[in-house]
């Protein structure tokens, strides 16, 4: 057993197993006190709730809890282990709900006969709660799931595989793009991968201005193409008409390749064929399509971001879904839409551009400096401004687009 396997089954199972608790938030010490939080007190607010729905808002923590929802059917890059498995991640989400937005959170993990199944018993149990991060559920169900709960919930519905990925990477390509003196409008973009990520991703980097012709999407077959008969309807929003079938066919003169598929996927020699100052994304974990040293190697112009923390540019959930959950909630947001989500990105991109706070510097002790350019195109999840920055941005364009109960933009 490796030494770094063995600290993280330590740090699951001490000083208790898990990562989550339930904390009192009120007063519990007298006979009074439970009076008050329970029989005969606790009427009170029921009978208030009876009238108008809106008051859980106001007498419970409906307004800051979102439920953190998986079936277990792709979790991180380990596959279907079933939900039972996939609890250690779920907690771990709602830990970084609670260190970085201070939003509560519950985790639940759903066995169910098939898609009406899951959503039947997501839908049912949705009115506890404020929002719900959907989690580590495979394509193409997690499109039909995410888009059933939508319909049938009032609050907000937001797989974090496909919009949190797909909000950072946006982020991320939109300033490296900048750095290179590249416009999105004009890129060849390249897309290994084709579930629930890549399709999200490149959907919002169409809302961000990019051509959806001047994208090519590759599965395990290939090159998804107009001529293909096997293609699902998700697939083929992206099916270009092209004689290419390759990646290499592709990737020539390609300004941005974007991994969400396999390790070492991307060789070399497809490196070379790619324009000048181009920017690859390898976001497979643990490891990436191709290591950063490598791409280096082969191409000393080239930005590189990973999925991975010990790498420059990491592309990292966490720098999304605290805060645009927790704009959507301090607005109470039915839904989050599209302009919530590019406010999103735009909020993320625009702070990596901003010096970076000393404070910030001490989280990463090998780092010795940081500033926007190469090396530096997403901020890091540490920094303090994310939570006000893209919380406000969220809460704003919510405001604005219609969708939030409340129109007071909060102050973070």
């Amino acid at each position: 057993m490796t030494e770094f396997r063995q600290q993280a089954l330590d740090y699951h199972q001490f000083p208790q197993p898990g990562k989550t608790s339930v904390q009192i938030t009120t007063a519990a010490e007298s006979a009074y006190d439970l009076s008050l939080a329970y029989s005969p007190g606790v009427a009170e607010p029921v009978r208030e709730i009876a009238k108008d729905a809106n008051d859980a808002y106001k007498y419970t923590n409906k307004g800051n809890v979102v439920a953190v929802i998986s079936d277990g059917s792709a979790i991180l890059g380990l596959g279907n282990l079933g939900p039972l498995a996939s609890k250690p991640v779920m907690e771990g989400k709602s830990l970084l709900f609670k260190r970085f937005a201070n939003i509560d959170s519950i985790d639940l993990q759903v066995k169910h006969k098939g898609v009406e199944d899951f959503v039947n018993t997501v839908a049912n149990i949705s009115d506890t709660f404020g929002g719900i991060n959907l989690e580590d559920i495979k394509a193409p169900e997690c499109f039909e799931i995410e888009k059933a709960l939508i319909e049938r919930c009032n609050i907000p519905v937001f797989h974090d595989d496909q919009h949190g990925t797909a909000i950072v990477t946006a982020a991320g390509l939109l300033n490296a793009l900048e750095i290179q003196g590249k416009q999105i409008s004009k890129a060849k973009i390249v897309c290994l991968g084709a579930g629930a990520a890549a399709t999200a991703c490149m959907e919002l980097l169409i809302q961000c201005g990019a051509v959806r012709e001047r994208i090519y999407m590759l599965d395990r077959k290939g090159v998804i193409h107009t001529r293909r008969e096997d293609l699902n309807e998700y697939k083929k929003l992206f099916a270009n008409n092209t004689d290419a079938r390759t990646l290499e066919d592709v990737i020539i003169d390609a300004d941005i390749f974007l991994g969400v598929s396999g390790a070492n996927l991307l060789p070399v020699e497809a490196v070379k064929l790619m324009a000048d100052k181009p920017v690859i994304f390898a976001c497979s974990n643990p490891d990436p399509e191709i290591k950063p040293e490598l791409a280096k190697a082969t191409r000393d112009d080239v930005i590189i971001g990973t999925g991975r923390s010990d790498y420059p540019n990491q592309v990292n959930n966490v720098l999304c879904f605290p805060f645009i959950f927790r704009g959507a909630l301090d607005v109470r947001a039915t839904e989050i839409n599209t302009e919530m989500k590019v406010a999103a990105v735009k909020a993320i991109a625009d702070l990596a551009k901003e010096p970076v706070l000393d404070e910030v510097l001490k989280a990463y002790p090998d780092v010795q400096q940081l500033s926007f350019g190469p090396e530096y195109v997403l901020p890091k999840p540490m920094d303090p401004r994310l939570l006000p920055k893209v919380g406000k941005a969220v809460a704003q364009a919510a405001i604005d687009s219609g969708v939030a109960m409340l129109t007071t933009t909060p102050e973070y």
